[in-house]
């Protein structure tokens, strides 16, 4: 195909779309369903409509091609999981009684069975299942999601396209079931696992599907040769298949490299590449292998992680350029929209010039719609599209809201000296011991407690009107007391204020510092039914006003015990906002730590013995490339240490880490230099622990012994034993007893039987060090 009609051929497509409705629906069914309000057969009508919702929003928008199985009640790949029966043994019985029970079990765990593990889907917010895999583990394909939503779409008259998580990123997500050996590689499972995918290509094919999308984002990692074989092999298989649709195999958060040479020469009919993480290297890849002759090529040149406008002459010259190098050029969002929330026409807070440099998933169609148009009919049929785009990209680099020359001086005039503590660890430690006075295996809580539904009544009662600052500000105070008065009658050690006035761990800073934009509306899937509205990091950032010092004061004013002072830090600040893209990170995050510098040290100065600044998105905002690594670690380490530098050696600075994995940054960890550590450990039987062990590190630690994900309540006994695990690994002198993360989601009962079991197991193992 020439140029001229590979650029006629042009059509849009997206990889997925938010699944929650405009309103939440699926968390609200779901939700209801867990606590028995809904009915099975109510939760599945609620997901068919929300399928045909979105499906003939893209349709009405322009998309060419839907995608479909990208709908979940929890996870996608707790969905691929279900799909070729690798249900772990402890939850089999569940499914096999009822299927749906059983998924959610395994997403959530029962009372008597621990769910699957969970952790960051790459470089991502979005939480993903963790498959469970060992040499025993047998296949067997269940396609009946997959089928009957391809079924749906075309039902409904429209182009479908069915989107898989790939076999070779499903393997290389996956770990070795508890009691398989730790050095076991689920890779090696790659050939009994193909005969599944290929019954299930088969049943889509059999359903009407012309097409079926692969995703591989692993392949766009560091591979070793042995993967690069494996994926090789994988798409020759599945490519010689006589009876599938044709494959596209997508990948997508950063340059696909080497792997780009094997796919290129497998047997697929198409590729979809992002052209916005990695432009030009995806670009200059694609013409050193020669191109894709024969093939579709995909290209991903509207970004589906971040909420700013694409310029829509910078992409057409990207597509420009990709012509010639495909039979078929389409275009489309560089990952699923997933990612970013669903329409910015509800949000009437914010001001609408700023809003027209918003995209969200409705508003990206649209511009994927636009480009393929422009890229099929020649720019003179969206130039009126580009001019308009063109004069509010100018409008946002012009805008007084993006530039604080005070800001700008002040971080340039930040010296290495600003970033160190003022005396080594073992100084800062006995002085911190000598003010704090605390038990050998201190009890501690992450930060906050459950968010009841007087709380939420509560903020919606200030919004509208129906009670006063001071009426709100009257039930705070209750909350914090009653929290107070509970971690002290449990036995807790070091206490917190339960965060009663916090909305979310980042928006509630954002909304206090200039730079940012809230949104109403803006809600994001983070994992599960947990949605989040990540705040719009838009200009430089700045502190006007103390933003946690009073609430912090009053807990401390109704107890003896230490009451930590709570903050986000920097990296997650960044992480879990939808981050500016005008400079570069490193810039961005030493403005949020100068700021919170501010906070830190006002809080000290308002007596505050412990300060605890968490950075969860430290792991996941890592490069998916270990050549970007190194720079990310400088600059991420130091904004943190910026943060909390020039405290006195006895203010206690804590940290936490949650839901990733840690063991490729533990010198990173090491590296930040705070005095104590909280880390996700409960699912993955303090793993994080033996990774700190072997790497020698020096200060104090507390691997999680409660896992908050999941509502059933960890036994005192259960616990004991994940200490004593722990102590294997850390000397008792440095190990705190902590849950996993925060109780923010958790309902009081369960909460208040976990940290009593947790206080509970600390005493026995205390008294178990005592004796010997």
């Amino acid at each position: 195909m020439t140029p001229k009609s590979a650029a006629a051929a042009a059509r849009a497509t997206v990889y997925g779309y938010p699944r929650q409705g405009a309103h939440r629906e699926l968390k609200k069914a779901v939700e209801g369903y867990w606590k028995g309000r809904v009915t099975a057969d109510a939760l599945r009508a609620t997901a068919t409509d929300l399928r045909r919702t979105a499906w003939r929003q893209l349709a009405d928008a322009g998309i060419h091609e839907v995608p479909t199985g990208d709908f979940s009640y929890y996870d996608h790949v707790l969905d691929t999981s279900v799909m070729v029966g690798a249900i772990p043994e402890r939850h089999r019985a569940a499914v096999e009684t009822d299927a749906l029970d059983g998924y959610f079990a395994m997403a959530r765990g029962t009372q008597d069975v621990a769910p699957l593990e969970m952790t960051k889907w790459f470089d991502t917010n979005y939480h993903y299942l963790v498959p469970e895999l060992g040499p025993d583990t047998v296949f067997a394909a269940d396609s009946a999601k997959q089928v009957a939503e391809v079924k749906e779409a075309l039902a409904l008259g429209l182009d479908a396209r069915p989107v898989l998580v790939g076999p070779v990123t499903y393997l290389l997500l996956a770990k070795p079931a508890p009691g398989v050996a730790a050095d076991f590689e689920p890779l090696t499972l790659l050939d009994r696992l193909l005969p599944v995918y290929a019954e299930v290509l088969a049943d889509l094919r059999a359903a009407g599907a012309g097409w079926a999308q692969l995703d591989e984002p692993a392949l766009v990692q560091d591979r070793t040769p042995a993967e690069l074989n494996a994926a090789a092999r994988a798409y020759r298989d599945l490519g010689g298949l006589t009876d599938r649709p044709k494959l596209l195999v997508a990948s997508y958060f950063d340059r696909l490299g080497e792997a780009l040479t094997v796919l290129a020469k497998a047997p697929v009919e198409g590729l979809a590449l992002d052209f916005t993480e990695a432009a030009a290297a995806n670009l200059e890849d694609l013409a050193a292998v020669g191109g894709l002759p024969g093939k579709r090529l995909v290209a991903g040149v509207v970004n589906g992680r971040n909420i700013w406008i694409n310029d829509l002459q910078k992409s057409l010259t990207v597509l420009g350029t990709l012509l010639g190098l495909a039979d078929r050029v389409d275009v489309a969002a560089s990952c699923s929209l997933l990612h970013v929330p669903l329409d910015t026409a509800p949000e009437r807070d914010i001001d609408p010039q700023i809003l027209r440099w918003l995209a969200f998933a409705r508003q990206k169609t649209a511009e994927v719609v636009t480009l393929a148009r422009g890229l099929a009919r020649g720019p003179g049929a969206i130039a009126g599209e580009v001019a308009a785009n063109r004069a509010d990209l100018a409008s946002r680099a012009s805008s007084p809201i993006t530039r604080d020359t005070a800001v700008r001086a002040r971080a340039e005039a930040v010296t290495d000296a600003d970033t160190r503590r003022s005396q080594p660890y073992e100084e800062r430690a006995a002085a911190q011991r000598a003010r704090l006075g605390l038990p050998l295996l201190p009890t501690t809580t992450i930060g906050s407690f459950p968010q009841t539904g007087e709380l939420r009544t509560a903020r919606a009662d200030l919004r509208a009107g129906r009670i006063d600052t001071a009426g709100y500000e009257t039930r705070i105070r209750a909350e914090i007391a009653e929290v107070i008065a509970f971690q002290e009658k449990a036995g807790l050690d070091v206490l917190v204020h339960g965060e009663p006035e916090r909305n979310d761990m980042v928006q509630y800073f954002a909304e206090q510092l200039t730079g940012y934009l809230a949104t109403r509306h803006g809600w994001v899937q983070s994992y599960g039914t947990r949605y989040v509205r990540p705040p719009v990091l838009a200009g430089d950032i700045s502190r006007p006003a103390p933003m946690t010092v009073r609430w912090t004061s009053y807990a401390q004013s109704l107890t003896a015990r230490p009451v930590k002072g709570m903050l986000t830090g920097p990296v997650t600040m960044l992480a879990w906002s939808f981050v500016r893209d005008d400079q570069p990170l490193a810039d961005t995050a030493r403005q949020v730590a100068l700021a919170l510098r501010d906070e830190v040290h006002d809080l000290q100065a308002a007596g505050t013995s412990v300060i605890q600044v968490d950075e969860p998105a430290l792991r996941e905002t890592l490069p998916l490339r270990a050549a970007g690594r190194p720079a990310y670690l400088a600059w991420a380490t130091d904004a943190f240490r910026l943060t909390t530098g020039g405290v006195r050696p006895d203010t206690q600075i804590h940290t936490h880490m949650c839901y990733a994995e840690f063991g490729d940054i533990v010198q990173a960890i090491d590296d930040l230099d705070a005095d104590v550590i909280s880390l996700e450990a409960a699912r993955s039987h303090m793993q994080v622990a033996r990774e700190l062990a072997a790497h020698g590190y020096p200060r104090e630690a507390g691997p999680g012994v409660y896992d908050i994900h999941s509502p059933r309540v960890p036994g005192a006994d259960e616990a004991a034993a994940l200490l004593r695990e722990g102590l294997k690994a850390i000397p008792a002198e440095r190990l705190w007893v902590n849950p996993d993360c925060g109780l923010k989601t958790r309902g009081w009962p369960e909460t208040a039987a976990s940290l009593e079991n947790l206080v509970g197991a600390a005493r026995t193992v205390r008294a178990e060090l005592s004796g010997s």
